[in-house]
């Protein structure tokens, strides 16, 4: 797979900056510190290109990345951030639902989960809020190289079981952006699904 034409596009932080070109849109969302910035450089091939800080809540904006022209990815603020304010994160997290709920460009969003950990329960809320929503939508099990073989399997046997409570049938694929692990595959979802053509 050759190495995508990429550029740091824009930060959003007001639903009337959105971009207007009508490209279609990959969204990455997830908590705080769950590798967003790290998965999509290495989605990319792009070290750096996505801002990658030690810091949780660092991303406080939207953030988008042009893609060979022809593809936002979009890097959503993490949740779950409690040094933000409380107005801030109240603006932050309207801004977001808003997003998933109304942008007419969203054509699939990468939600990411620790595989360290079981779904948190503002994971759960995530998938609750896309479960009413009909934008394509994934599980992107994240920091896979930091756990056993048997800890991945858990991880995601514990998401396909908060994933049923909520009668959601939706792919979970196993990553690592330091090994590289799952990348292909969730290019092949990006390329189905958001660029409507098989990889």
């Amino acid at each position: 797979m050759k190495k995508p034409a990429a550029r740091f596009l824009r930060s959003v932080t007001r639903w009337e900056d959105l971009p207007v070109e009508g490209l279609p849109e990959v969204a990455f969302a997830g908590r705080s510190n769950v590798g967003k910035s790290s998965l999509i450089n290495a989605l990319l091939r792009a070290p750096g290109l996505a801002r990658v800080s030690s810091t949780p809540g660092k991303t406080r904006q939207l953030n988008f990345y042009l893609v060979d022209n022809h593809l936002y990815f979009v890097d959503l603020p993490g949740y779950g951030f409690a040094r933000a304010a409380q107005a801030e994160r109240r603006a932050w997290a309207q801004l977001i639902t808003r997003y998933l709920q109304e942008r007419p460009t969203l054509a699939l969003v990468v939600h990411l989960v620790d595989s360290r950990h079981p779904p948190t329960a503002l994971d759960e809320a995530m998938m609750d809020l896309m479960r009413g929503q009909h934008v394509p939508y994934l599980i992107a099990l994240t920091k896979a190289d930091k756990v056993s073989a048997p800890r991945r399997v858990q991880a995601t046997r514990q998401v396909a079981q908060a994933l049923a409570k909520r009668a959601l049938e939706v792919p979970v694929v196993v990553t690592s952006a330091h090994t590289g692990l799952g990348l292909r595959e969730l290019w092949g979802w990006i390329a189905q699904v958001a660029l409507g053509r098989q990889s």
